[in-house]
């Protein structure tokens, strides 16, 4: 199967070399972006299936870009975790397309920088390499920028700019713990790491200041509390399908980095060695949980209320890593990949339950929705409960692996702060429901048409995923055994 790791660097360099073929074609075709970024994109997909069964045959890949050997080419790594969440990546944008195509944003230059943010996040996740980690945060960052301020919103541009600048920080932490590791090791690649900085000293002031800003500048792209206040504006006043990627992926994709940069790069020894750092990363995370919660519970604007609760619900996910074992650490990975799903076509229901009802977003005009909509109103219950986290959905499962996992530390405060972070979710997610069943629809029925079936396969497989992947949750941690068990943990 040797001769087939060039496919690791194919769903990467796909999206990202075609990109500017939407723009180019604007010369001649105007409408042809949607179309030309729908096959690239289920190529990629196509690719990345069958990277993922190399990699199930024959174990991890390490692969040289044009054959050129580290340390003077540019290494891509990818295993099960990796392409975990290069296959959520992947679902997650074709399912942002289904939407906007009718949904919109239109145009030839939109699809291109949404092609250039996939392969963005897709070079985070497959980089071997610190160094490309932040190229790549870099295109992917900047796409993204661009594609939220393509929203109708006057405020868009204001919330982008206020994004660039935040983001622009965090790339900017990160890229001096580079150059300090540089420093200290003489290498960037993330393979060859590990016994260098043992050399150096987990203790050395250069390693662990390049571990706290490279570990900073990640809590600012995942929006961490506190560095979580470009996450709201730019939510609100994003287009819809570009919500549903800033809050499912892109911090799925920056705490892939930081997992890596943790275990990969640094090692678990190097928290053994500096248990203040890991204390902080925990506490971080707990105060990310609760604090994300609590935004939510006083918002009544369906995206400000995703918005926080995917920081309450990273906070999650960094606990499982903060705890550093195995079980708490699939709990983390398949948190990630039910999020995604769960929190993206939360979102995707969010613009199609505006597009028919006439631009609805607050608590208050979902009354009575089910009346008039049963598919996509039972769509949103079964999603918001896996979002709550409620046996058997997936967010119940990965919540407790991790709050299995902090008990077998002996962390049995933090287990409970874990589960109990349930009734937090339960607040900003039931009055939805509540209002969708239990009031009297008082709205207009503006446009039923603007409804597709697409639409409706999308948020239909994204609900039955939300419930069903915590049956096979046995399943999924044997395939990704293999990965956990090489992370060190």
């Amino acid at each position: 199967m040797e001769h087939l790791e060039w496919l690791v660097a194919a769903v990467v360099l796909l999206p990202l070399l075609t990109a500017a073929v939407p723009v180019a074609a604007s010369l001649r075709w105007k409408q042809v972006g949607w179309g030309f970024a729908a096959t690239i994109l289920s190529a990629t997909f196509a690719l990345a299936v069958a990277v993922t069964w190399v990699i199930y045959e024959n174990g991890a890949i390490r692969y040289a870009l044009a054959g050129v050997e580290v340390p003077f080419g540019i290494e891509l790594y990818a295993d099960e975790f990796s392409m975990l969440v290069v296959i959520l990546t992947l679902l997650i944008c074709l399912g942002v397309l289904v939407y906007t195509r009718i949904g919109g944003p239109r145009g030839n230059s939109f699809y291109a920088g949404f092609l250039l943010l996939t392969g963005g996040m897709l070079g985070v996740v497959l980089t071997g390499d610190i160094f490309n980690l932040y190229v790549f945060l870099e295109i992917m960052a900047i796409s993204s920028y661009a594609l939220v301020s393509s929203s109708k919103y006057r405020w868009s541009t204001y919330a982008a700019f206020k994004y660039l600048l935040v983001g622009t920080v965090g790339a900017s932490f990160y890229l001096l713990g580079v150059a300090l590791v540089l420093a200290a090791t003489g290498t960037l690649t993330m393979q060859e790491l590990p016994p260098l900085i043992a050399d150096a000293g987990y203790t050395d002031p250069v390693v662990v200041t390049a571990f706290v800003l490279m570990g900073v500048g990640l809590a600012i792209k995942i929006a961490l509390f506190p560095v979580h206040t470009w996450l709201a504006d730019a939510h609100a006043s994003a287009p819809d399908g570009i919500s549903a990627v800033i809050s499912a992926l892109m911090p799925a994709v920056a705490v892939y980095a930081l997992a890596r940069v943790i275990f990969t790069v640094f090692t678990p020894e190097f928290l053994d060695a500096n248990p203040t750092i890991s204390q902080l990363l925990l506490v971080g995370a707990l105060l990310s949980l609760f604090a994300g919660s609590f935004f939510a519970l006083l918002q009544d604007h369906i995206k400000l209320v995703l918005a926080y609760s995917t920081v309450s619900q990273f906070g999650i996910i960094l606990t499982g890593i903060a705890v550093a074992n195995d079980t708490a650490l699939f709990g983390s990975m398949l948190q990630i990949f039910g999020h995604g799903v769960v929190k993206a076509s939360l979102f995707i229901l969010a613009g199609m339950f505006a597009l028919r009802f006439g631009g609805i977003r607050t608590v208050d005009e979902y009354a009575g929705l089910a009346k008039r909509a049963p598919v996509m109103a039972g769509a949103f219950a079964v999603l918001g409960i896996s979002m709550i986290g409620l046996p058997p959905t997936v967010g119940f499962v990965g919540k407790w692996y991790i709050a299995l996992g902090a008990f077998q530390e002996g962390l049995w405060l933090v287990s409970a702060l874990v589960l109990g972070s349930t009734l937090l979710s339960a607040g900003y997610i039931l009055p939805f429901i509540n209002r969708i069943y239990f009031h009297p629809f008082e709205g207009e029925d503006v446009d039923p048409a603007s409804i597709t079936y697409g639409m409706l396969i999308a948020i239909i497989i994204g609900a039955t995923l939300g419930l069903t992947l915590g049956f096979v949750s046995a399943d999924i941690h044997a395939l990704l055994e293999s990965a956990v068990s090489e992370l060190g943990v």
